[in-house]
């Protein structure tokens, strides 16, 4: 019902007001996905569940931003305003796809906070059970993101960052392996 009421609740397509906004909405919608995968898999954990809530706000924000080429060829922008404006950027500069350096920052701050989401959630490894780590997978697609994010210098539009990754199987599979997210 949470995935529900908070998707109702952002059917008009607003802008995020702040950065905890739209992890709000993450944790509503993402991480409760992952509540759901884990009580699938039998998993009742604190620990998972804390780890669950924090990859599901990196999941999230990564969302916001690789969705923003696409909302900005449809005239919208999400992404935080609070953010936007710290750094002097409108709406507009997003819309004809500037690519400055107050854009960038904008970006590499949203990046950030989706980093240290993960960055805690792996921090809670050791207290995660096993069987938890299938549904957990979907942090290597996260960072991959976020590194090639990093990579262009946080510029949201360079045509590399809408390619796919074809070695992401692979990634996934050796994260399996290994027993890490």
């Amino acid at each position: 019902m949470k995935i529900i009421d908070e998707r109702e609740k952002n059917l008009d397509d607003k802008a995020y007001r702040n950065i905890q906004e739209l992890e709000n909405y993450a944790e509503n919608t993402q991480s409760s996905l992952l509540y759901l995968t884990l009580e699938i898999l039998g998993v009742k954990d604190l620990h998972a569940d804390h780890a669950a809530s924090h990859i599901g706000k990196a999941h999230g924000i990564v969302t916001c931003l690789r969705a923003t080429p696409y909302h900005t060829s449809r005239r919208r922008v999400f992404l935080p305003m609070d953010i936007c404006m710290l750094h002097g950027v409108s709406q507009e500069d997003f819309l004809r796809k500037n690519q400055d350096k107050n854009v960038r920052d904008v970006i590499y701050d949203i990046a950030s906070q989706a980093h240290l989401h993960l960055k805690h959630a792996r921090s809670l490894h050791k207290s995660v059970p096993v069987k938890a780590f299938p549904a957990f997978l979907q942090t290597v697609a996260l960072e991959e993101y976020l590194k090639k994010i990093q990579q262009v210098n946080f510029d949201i539009f360079h045509p590399s960052l809408q390619q796919k990754n074809t070695l992401l199987p692979l990634s996934l599979y050796i994260q399996s392996w290994r027993r890490r997210y």
